[in-house]
């Protein structure tokens, strides 16, 4: 076996396993080690990491999981996401978890935080708010206020209150992983045929349950180890996968676009891993600097709110630009009021810009992949038509 195919197969255990083995041996390693959960649109994870505790991405199950006790809670029109994840913890998958933490992400994800709080009244449950103002003063110091609630609670779980110092040891720490992963980003979008994006897409996985230190060295060895491997270079369309932030596609859809004649050079899977755009100061006052990194150099997305009409679109404009890119493909969950919401104005800026783009649904559990495979072939087709013409 080859190093990207063990690195890669490691990966796929992670993502296969449901019951968080990953996570449960953390623990094990230490009587006083906790893991708090969360799910991974964007949630301050230095602070979790700065108490000495495991942020544990959570995804929903995906499509290996069926969903019974799940769909009691919620309206069959409302995205699959927070129905597997109430599957996972009334099945007693998450009881590996000492907390959850639910970024404000919609409606349905607030109605979950209160539905978990009723439901699993021994853990520690927060919804984490964000600010929609991004003036320093107000929406910041809101958002260290939000910022400062989470770190006392953390501190008395812990028994002791978490230092500045211990925060900014895990700004640095957290620092390096973005780095890593800005590396892979820069390495697919420059070499999309040496990192597959299902490849990619699995490394992510890996980090919502290894410590951030493992993640980024397995991410790091990756890159090495693909770089020695030369792989067969398609003439396939570059394209930007937007509006899957929260509730992810099957593996299957991404691989199924992959062999439609589609690489794709961006993305916001995981958006948690990139929300921040570069480095946080780690030698000066902790919340402080992650509040001017939300504020002023984090990613646009749905899920958070845009000071001004005129900045919508143009974060996904410069993604295609900067990334080489030919079109976009818009891929939400079914449901999803954020991104489906979305998706007209930013289509719109498209279209101004004379960008091609192709629109499709999804659910996590979605099983034919054929029409999406031949949606995203034929968009593919077409950008290599007008290319040529022009």
């Amino acid at each position: 076996m080859d190093n990207v195919t063990r690195i890669v197969e490691r990966c796929q255990q992670l993502f296969d396993d449901l019951e968080f083995t990953a996570v449960q041996e953390w623990k094990a390693k230490d009587p006083a080690r906790k893991a708090i959960g969360y799910m991974p649109v964007y949630v301050p994870r230095e602070l979790v990491h700065a108490a000495g505790y495991l942020p544990v991405g959570i995804l929903g199950g995906g499509d290996a999981m069926e969903v019974i006790q799940g769909d009691a809670y919620y309206q069959s029109y409302i995205c699959r996401i927070p129905r597997s994840t109430l599957e996972l913890g009334l099945t007693g998958k998450l009881d590996c978890l000492d907390g959850m933490l639910f970024p404000s992400i919609c409606d349905v994800i607030r109605n979950l935080s209160g539905m978990w709080q009723i439901l699993f009244p021994g853990k520690y449950v927060k919804y984490f708010d964000v600010p929609q103002n991004y003036v320093d003063e107000i929406g910041g110091s809101f958002y260290i206020h939000e910022m400062q609630a989470l770190r006392d609670d953390l501190g008395k779980m812990r028994g002791k209150p978490i230092t500045d110092e211990e925060i900014n040891d895990s700004i640095a720490v957290y620092n390096d992983n973005r780095a890593a992963v800005r590396e892979l980003y820069a390495y697919r979008a420059r070499m999309p045929w040496q990192a597959p994006t299902s490849e990619v897409y699995l490394l992510l996985r890996a980090g919502m349950v290894l410590p951030p230190e493992e993640h980024t060295a397995l991410v790091r060895e990756y890159l090495v180890e693909t770089d020695k491997v030369q792989r067969p270079r398609r003439d396939n369309a570059r394209i930007v996968l937007t509006g899957s932030f929260c509730e992810q596609p099957p593996l299957a859809l991404i691989k199924s676009i992959e062999m439609s004649g589609c690489y794709v050079v961006d993305d916001d899977f995981m958006l948690v891993t990139r929300w921040l755009l570069d480095d946080v100061p780690a030698d000066a006052n902790p919340l402080d600097e992650l509040s001017k990194a939300f504020l002023h150099r984090s990613a646009s997305t749905a899920a958070k709110y845009d000071a001004t009409r005129e900045e919508k679109g143009i974060f996904l404009v410069k993604q295609v630009k900067s990334r080489g890119a030919e079109g976009v493909v818009f891929a939400a969950p079914s449901f999803c009021d954020p991104a489906l919401l979305e998706r007209p104005m930013l289509q719109d800026v498209l279209a101004q810009r004379k960008i091609p783009y192709t629109a499709f649904k999804y659910a996590e559990n979605t099983g034919q992949m054929a029409p999406i495979r031949e949606q995203a072939g034929t968009f593919a087709d077409s950008i290599k038509l007008w290319s040529d013409a022009a």
